[in-house]
Parts: C-alpha cells; sequence; structure tokens
C-alpha cells in the first residue's frame, strides 16, 4: 500500500479512525530532510502492506491539523493507534529506525 496524502478535512477518516495504526509524516515541499526521507517512507508504506498505514500531511497545506498536533519543525513523526497520538518523533530518520519504531506499536 502507498502512503497516502491527508488533509485538514481528511485527518479523522484516514489517521484517527484508522484500525490500523498509523505514520504520520508532517512535512513541507521546502524541507530537505523531508524530501529525503520520501523515498524510504514509500518503500516502508509497501513493505507494511495492511499491517499499518503511512499518512503524509503537508504543513502548508494542513495548516490546522498541523498546530493541532504541536507540529513546531518538520519532519516531524507521530504514530497513531485507536485514534490517539501515541508517539511523536522531530528530525529524518532512516528506514530501519522508522521500521523498528513503527514495531513497538504495531
Amino acid at each position: 500500500m502507498p502512503t497516502i496524502n491527508v488533509t485538514d478535512s481528511s485527518f479523522e477518516s484516514d489517521v484517527l479512525a484508522s484500525k490500523k495504526p498509523v505514520l504520520v509524516d508532517f512535512w513541507a515541499e521546502w524541507c530537505g530532510p523531508c524530501k529525503a526521507m520520501g523515498p524510504a517512507l514509500e518503500e516502508l508504506a509497501g513493505e507494511l502492506g495492511e499491517q499499518a498505514v503511512v499518512a503524509k500531511v503537508n504543513i502548508d497545506d494542513a495548516m490546522d491539523t498541523a498546530l493541532a498536533y504541536n507540529v513546531r519543525g518538520v519532519p516531524t513523526l507521530i504514530i497513531f493507534k485507536d485514534g490517539q497520538a501515541v508517539a511523536t518523533r522531530t528530525g529524518a530518520m532512516t528506514k530501519s529506525k522508522l521500521t523498528e519504531w513503527l514495531a513497538e506499536f504495531s
């Protein structure tokens, strides 16, 4: 399953209502580290299949959601489980670190 693009209007249905854990990448087009992480997130999404969802929120297009979760810098990654934010990390991560981190909540 590829990453999904989430907006302010789809955040509740795509992330909070998900029956699976969701790794949300809050990113921006102008952010170099965010762009560098893109391929790793796509690969991870493909490998996870039906176990979890990888979602991307462009903070410039979804400011309300970014503010609601106190996103102060990008990339910010938040894992949601059962509609709740359960873990947050800021800064770029390798695919292996993302996999290890997500496994704690799957």
